[in-house]
C-alpha cells in the first residue's frame, strides 16, 4: 500500500510539471506568434520601401538619360558654332585686317573718300551696314559660346547630381533588400522555432496521456504499468532544467583544462560547489552508473531515455545505485573537488549521444 501511494505521489508530481510545462510552452508560443505579426508587418515595410527605391532608381535612370541626350545636343551645337567659326573665321580676320589699316577712325575715312554727297549717302549707308553686320556677328558668336557654354554646365552638374541620387538610391534599394531578408530569416526561425514547440507538446502530451493511465492503474488497485526510461520526455523541457548545484560555472563548454597534465578536451562544464552539498538530478531517469571513473573521480551517470544521459562527475561521494528510479531535484551524490582542489563538480549532458553545451538545457541565470 505504501508504494502505490508513493507511486501515486510521484505520478501527480511528473503530471503537474507536465502541464506547466505545457502553459509555458504554449506561452512561449504566443508570444513568437506575436512576434512573427511584427517581423511581418516590418517585412512588408522593407518589401514597399524596395518597391518605392526602384521606381525612384527607374526614374533617376530616365532623368539621367535625358539628360545625356540633352548634352549631346549642346556638344552638337558647339560644334556646330565651332566649325560656323572656323568657315568664317578668315572673313571676320580679313575684316579687322581692314579696319586695321584704316585706323581708329576707319568708318570716317571711308565716308570722306566720296566725291559728292550722292556717293556720301551711298558710303553712309554702307559703312553703317557693314558695321552693324561687324558688330552683330561678334556679339552673336560671343553670347552664343557663353549661353551654350552655361547651359553645358548647369547640364553637367545635373548629370552630377543625378549620379549621385542613382547611387543612393541603388544603396537604399541594397540596404531595404538586405533587410527584407533579414526579416524573413527571422519568420523562417520563427517558424522552425514553433514547429519544434508543437512537437515538444506533442510529446508531453503522449506522456500526460500514459501517466493518466497509471493513475488510473493505481487507483484501481492494480501496479504501475512498467515504463522504459523516464516517464517524462527530457526535450521539452530544454532550458527549463534545474542546476545540479548552487554554485557558479568555473569552466565552459569545450574548454581544455591547463590545470592536468594530458587533459582532454571537456565534453562538459564545471560547476564550484561548497564541498559535501548535495548534487541533485536535473531531470527523472534511471541509474545507468555510479562509482569511481577513471578521470571523472566519483560518477553518477542518470539515463533520461531516448539516448539523452546527464553525468555528474568529481563528486564527493554517489548516493544512488545502479538501475535506480529518480525524480528531478533527487540528491544523487555530494560535492567533491574540481580543478587544483576548487570544491565543485563536473556536469555533462549528451543528447543522441553527442555531447552538447548544458547551458543550453539549464534554467538562465
Amino acid at each position: 500500500m505504501g508504494a502505490q501511494t508513493s507511486d501515486r505521489a510521484r505520478t501527480e508530481s511528473q503530471a503537474r510539471r507536465a502541464n506547466a510545462r505545457l502553459i509555458a510552452l504554449q506561452r512561449e508560443a504566443d508570444g513568437l506568434a506575436n512576434q512573427q505579426r511584427s517581423l511581418l508587418v516590418d517585412l512588408r515595410k522593407f518589401e514597399v520601401e524596395r518597391d518605392l527605391k526602384s521606381e525612384q532608381l527607374k526614374q533617376i535612370q530616365a532623368d539621367a538619360q535625358k539628360v545625356a541626350i540633352e548634352l549631346g545636343s549642346i556638344g552638337n551645337q558647339i560644334d556646330a558654332l565651332q566649325e560656323e567659326t572656323a568657315a568664317t573665321g578668315p572673313i571676320l580676320e580679313a575684316r579687322m585686317v581692314e579696319l586695321y589699316k584704316l585706323g581708329s577712325a576707319g568708318y570716317v575715312r571711308l565716308l570722306f573718300n566720296a566725291s559728292d554727297l550722292k556717293e556720301f549717302g551711298r558710303a553712309y549707308r554702307m559703312v553703317a551696314a557693314v558695321a552693324a553686320i561687324d558688330r552683330r556677328r561678334a556679339d552673336e558668336h560671343k553670347q552664343n559660346l557663353t549661353r551654350l557654354r552655361a547651359a553645358q554646365g548647369v547640364m553637367e552638374k545635373r548629370r552630377a547630381e543625378m549620379s549621385k541620387l542613382q547611387k543612393a538610391a541603388g544603396a537604399a534599394r541594397s540596404a531595404a533588400d538586405r533587410a527584407a531578408a533579414s526579416r524573413a530569416q527571422l519568420v523562417a526561425d520563427i517558424d522552425s522555432r514553433r514547429d519544434l514547440m508543437a512537437e515538444l507538446a506533442a510529446e508531453l502530451q503522449n506522456a500526460q496521456v500514459k501517466l493518466q493511465q497509471t493513475l488510473g492503474a493505481l487507483n484501481a488497485g492494480g501496479p504501475r504499468p512498467a515504463t522504459e526510461g523516464s516517464a517524462l520526455p527530457i526535450r521539452p523541457f530544454r532550458g527549463d532544467l534545474d542546476w545540479p548545484v548552487a554554485g557558479r560555472m568555473l569552466t565552459p563548454f569545450g574548454r581544455r583544462s591547463t590545470n592536468v597534465a594530458g587533459a582532454p578536451a571537456q565534453n562538459g562544464v564545471q560547476f564550484s560547489a561548497q564541498e559535501g552539498s548535495p548534487v541533485r538530478a536535473v531531470h527523472d531517469g534511471t541509474i545507468a552508473y555510479a562509482g569511481p571513473f577513471t578521470g571523472y573521480g566519483t560518477l553518477v551517470i542518470i539515463d533520461h531515455g531516448n539516448e539523452t544521459i546527464s553525468l555528474y562527475g568529481q563528486l564527493g561521494d554517489a548516493q544512488v545505485e545502479r538501475d535506480a528510479k529518480v525524480e528531478r531535484g533527487d540528491a544523487v551524490g555530494t560535492a567533491g573537488r574540481v580543478l587544483v582542489g576548487i570544491p565543485g563538480i563536473y556536469f555533462e549532458m549528451r543528447v543522441d549521444g553527442k555531447p552538447v553545451d548544458p547551458l543550453e538545457w539549464l534554467k538562465k541565470r
